[in-house]
């Protein structure tokens, strides 16, 4: 039988962050098989492991191949899930240096041992960041229910990927960020037509700490509660619209609206375009 591991990322607590299913060994499985656990599960995603392809580099023992799942569709890219994964494989092989081969590309993550628990800081591929379509735009918004005033004119609403795509759009209030009620078949069938993974509402609370939420329809699943793909993209985001040093650390704070709060921590180094994102993950009881 197929043993299918749950931690949760961005978070000490069980019951904070970002639950996801871990699979280290789904040599058995087939992309039915996988999609049939992630289902059962009923977490945002699941990642399954198997061997790494050749060339990948990395230690012996230390790369792996890895794809994610959510209940209803395979994903490119899943940040929670591979902080999850890497602090399940480093209490078993000890922290140090992976190397994941995801369908996004080749994601290097850094277990370092950190207050009596695992820190995983994995590294995205390159980001890149496109303007939104005025009508696509409209779209989103209509099936948010929020009026163009409540957009915060600083943060212009821009799609970003570092992984996956996201819809970048900025609440000009806290309250508006809080007040999530969205019309879930519209938004998922504009972010199916879009190929985005999650909508990015965020909140800048101060220069470096900014409130997110991500509604999540197309993985079946009415908000994501810590979204790692997510934070790697708004990195990008943020330090290509100059919204922060080129060589800054952010922190994000989600899932507070949940009652599942997380910290996401995105690190940006002048002259490397990637994305560095970090968090705690422990297992779930």
């Amino acid at each position: 039988m197929t043993e299918v591991l749950r931690y949760t990322a961005f978070s000490t607590d069980p019951a904070g962050g970002n639950p996801a299913g871990v699979v280290l060994d789904a040599s058995g499985l087939d992309e039915a098989g996988m999609l049939r656990i992630a289902a059962g599960l009923g977490y945002s995603e699941t990642a399954f492991l198997t061997a790494p392809p050749e060339g990948l580099g990395g230690a012996q023992g230390r790369a792996f191949t890895v794809r994610y799942f959510s209940p209803k569709a395979e994903v490119p890219f899943c940040g929670h899930a591979t902080v999850a994964t890497a602090v399940a494989l480093a209490e078993r092989i000890g922290p140090g240096e992976l190397v994941f081969a995801t369908p996004a590309g080749t994601v290097p993550v850094s277990v370092t041992a950190a207050d009596g628990g695992l820190r995983a800081v994995l590294t995205s591929v390159e980001p890149y960041v496109e303007e939104a379509g005025p009508a696509d735009l409209a779209e989103a918004l209509a099936a948010l229910d929020w009026p163009e005033s409540d957009l915060d004119p600083g943060i212009p609403p821009r799609i970003a990927y570092a992984g996956a795509r996201h819809l970048v759009l900025g609440a000009a209030t806290r309250a508006r960020l809080a007040d999530l009620a969205y019309d879930f078949p519209r938004l998922e069938a504009l972010m199916r037509r879009l190929d985005l993974t999650t909508v990015q509402l965020v909140h800048r609370t101060g220069p470096a700490l900014f409130d997110v939420r991500d509604p999540f329809p197309v993985g079946g699943v009415v908000e994501d509660p810590a979204t790692g793909a997510a934070a790697a993209a708004f990195g990008a985001y943020a330090r290509e619209l100059g919204l922060v040093p080129a060589d800054a650390v952010l922190t994000l704070r989600q899932g507070e609206d949940m009652g599942r709060p997380g910290v996401l921590t995105v690190e940006l180094r002048e002259g490397d375009t990637r994305v560095r994102v970090g968090g705690s993950a422990v297992r779930i009881a």
